[in-house]
């Protein structure tokens, strides 16, 4: 079997390059994406600014993808459900709610653990 038949080089390029059409859909059009990707950054810059071990940085850019994986999840669900919604449907919004709050909790979980690493390092 000869590789060339196993991977595709045009077909992988054209999905990293709508992987990252999406990203720039995502943190473009939606603010909470927005907010999210600023406070990655954030404490990206804290992780570099400490002295950190490698352990507890592998563990906040776990949290800091979980947190922005749910939040593209989350806004795929409310744009599909938008396209089908005609009227105002208390079933969509419901759905819309409990999509929301599995960010708010990876955000929350993320929140502590970065607390956890990073209160040692204050005191």
């Amino acid at each position: 079997m000869q590789i060339k038949n196993v991977i595709s080089v045009r077909k992988q390029t054209n999905s990293f390059k709508n992987s990252f059409h999406g990203l720039k859909v995502a943190f473009f059009e939606e603010q909470s994406f927005k907010i999210q990707t600023i406070m990655a950054l954030v404490v990206v810059i804290l992780m570099f600014s400490f002295p950190l071990h490698y352990i507890e940085r592998a563990i906040l850019v776990l949290a800091i993808m979980f947190v922005l994986g749910l939040e593209l999840l989350n806004s795929q669900i409310e744009r599909a459900l938008d396209l089908a919604e005609f009227d105002h449907n208390p079933k969509i919004k419901d759905i819309k709610d409990l999509s929301t709050s599995a960010v708010l909790i990876a955000a929350v979980g993320a929140l502590i653990v970065g607390l956890f690493i990073f209160i040692p390092y204050l005191t």
